[in-house]
């Protein structure tokens, strides 16, 4: 066992003593020892239930004759951070999970991991982690949260800040707004449409690192407190046969989850954490081969912010499994994959019922015959951008109109809730990338309040920052090369004409190459606007969007 190193021989007697500290006895240090990193918190809605689904993983773990001992990670709730400074340290903390979970994993000689996320960032930041320790591990996270009902309706986080918008627009009352805010997140665990958090949790499933019903069975169901006991017991069995996440987390399973992504509709984040996944194997990920992804998988749920239905709803309609199942009847998987089940991905989904085709269209009706999220390339973003075409309205698909240029986002949503932006108009925010932050900050407020405002069918937002799982309409983010380094979108001037082409995969700015090149010429770097701490250490080392904004120790 890898854990001999601290409890066997005269030599670790020091290490045991410090393990008998602890309350352990030498029956317990004779097992497995099995980390089982939790992402606990009383900040985090998504995580405030995580106490009882890693209590029920430790007498999984127990259960299955191993020692769990658990550690804790961060975890940052994006929606408490939007909209301010602390969304700057939203992105950054991915990376400070893996490397805070590696640390404590090598340095403490753990046997096996059970990750224990649920939101944005921890659930990445593991598989990152999970990747580079390479020791028998699987997932489980805190389950989505039922949606909420207002006025008759189910409602979500990201009908919350679309309110706001209304109330700026002057459509809705003080009261109503009151009434979203206490109904819309009615109980624990993370936001109830595809967003980000329920994003990951998915393609973890996909991926192979998480049982099924990982990423769909709701936080407050008994289930998954039984999927969290399983977990437990199966860490057991991958220990027993060294079975490890670079075992499960092949090229063909990156490939996989990213087939799924699109069947799903999920948030254009996951195009921020499958290449920084990738990275970790080995893998170089191109996030324009997502194209030719995109264009062989059709889009088969429109979850919200896209459509009317919930995570809930996507249980109940037979999860991830049943997505997977149908994506396979045109063999469009790599269903040979290993999985945390012991078994592989086709016999997984072998017999996995879709039991509501409005929910998740059959194979040969989709809602669109192409996936849920498209790299746009062209001379503003020559390396790429990214946007969720399924959560974009038929009438946007292809637009052209002038930019409207912000420095920062506080400005931008001044201008939408003053009024001062128009129907046609391409709204840009720039030196919002990882680098320009730095942090690459969502964009829920703006998109929010162009929904809110009546302007979702008639206003682009293009940002080298990044989206909220929760945004919808026109959102075109990762734009790159980001302002910061020079790319194009910091030489957009007040006005220039702006043309989108979704389908055509297009992002063009119509100024001819002549006036860019004297416009480049006369560009100078911006001063950084963090100059001390992590986010600073962060700037100098962070890559661009279109490369998972992954760090890189800078080359002399």
């Amino acid at each position: 066992m890898k854990s001999d190193t601290v409890t066997k021989g005269m030599q670790q007697a020091p290490h045991r003593s410090l393990f008998h500290a602890l309350g352990m006895t030498q029956e317990e240090l004779d097992r497995p020892l099995v980390g089982i990193v939790s992402s606990y918190n009383e900040i985090v809605p998504g995580h405030m239930n995580l106490d009882k689904i890693v209590d029920a993983v430790k007498k999984g773990v127990s259960m299955a004759g191993g020692t769990p001992i658990v550690f804790p990670a961060i975890a940052v709730c994006d929606g408490i951070a939007m909209g301010h400074i602390g969304m700057k340290y939203s992105l950054v903390t991915r990376d400070l999970i893996a490397d805070s979970t590696e640390a404590m994993a090598i340095a403490h000689q753990f046997d096996a991991l059970v990750m224990v996320p649920n939101c944005d960032k921890n659930v990445p930041g593991l598989l990152m982690a999970a990747a580079r320790i390479n020791i028998p591990t699987i997932f489980v996270s805190g389950g989505p949260m039922m949606a909420g009902h207002v006025k008759g309706e189910k409602r979500s986080l990201s009908s919350m800040f679309e309110a706001v918008g209304a109330y700026a627009a002057g459509t809705m009352t003080e009261e109503d707004v009151r009434e979203f805010e206490q109904k819309v997140c009615p109980t624990c665990g993370s936001c109830s449409g595809m967003y980000t958090a329920n994003s990951m949790n998915c393609l973890t499933e996909a991926l192979g690192m998480g049982l099924p019903g990982n990423g769909t069975i709701p936080a407050v169901y008994s289930d998954r407190i039984c999927l969290a006991k399983h977990a437990g017991m199966r860490v057991m069995e991958l220990w027993k046969k060294n079975i490890r996440p670079r075992d499960i987390m092949t090229k063909e399973a990156i490939l996989n989850a990213l087939t799924v992504d699109m069947a799903l509709g999920c948030s254009t984040n996951s195009m921020l954490h499958l290449p920084a996944i990738a990275h970790e194997i080995g893998m170089d990920f191109e996030i324009d081969f997502a194209n030719g992804i995109s264009e062989r998988t059709p889009n088969l749920c429109h979850l919200a912010p896209a459509g009317p239905t919930y995570m809930e709803d996507l249980n109940e309609a037979g999860g991830v499994m049943a997505v997977m199942n149908e994506l396979n009847k045109k063999n469009l998987l790599h269903t040979e994959c290993m999985t945390v089940t012991g078994k592989t991905v086709g016999e997984n989904i072998a017999g996995c019922v879709n039991r509501n085709p409005e929910v998740i269209r059959p194979i040969d009706h989709p809602y669109s015959e192409t996936g849920g999220l498209a790299v746009l390339k062209g001379n503003l973003a020559p390396d790429g951008s990214v946007v969720k075409r399924s959560a974009v309205v038929s009438e946007m698909l292809v637009h052209e109109g002038p930019a409207r240029v912000f420095e920062c986002e506080e400005d931008a949503i001044d201008a939408i809730k003053g009024g001062k932006i128009r129907p046609g108009d391409v709204v840009v925010i720039r030196y919002e990338g990882p680098k320009g932050g730095p942090g690459m900050r969502e964009m829920l407020n703006p998109t929010s309040a162009i929904a809110g405002m009546g302007l979702g069918s008639s206003v682009a937002l293009i940002t080298d920052g990044r989206f909220s799982g929760a945004s919808r309409g026109a959102s075109i983010g990762h734009v790159s090369p980001e302002a910061a380094v020079g790319g194009p979108i910091a030489l957009v001037e007040e006005g220039d004409i702006i043309r989108i082409d979704i389908p055509g995969l297009k992002l063009t700015l119509d100024v001819p190459d002549e006036v860019l090149e004297e416009r480049r010429a006369k560009w100078q770097p911006r001063e950084p606007k963090v100059t001390t701490g992590y986010l600073a250490r962060y700037a100098s080392m962070v890559t661009s969007g279109n490369r998972g904004a992954i760090l890189e120790i800078p080359k002399k």
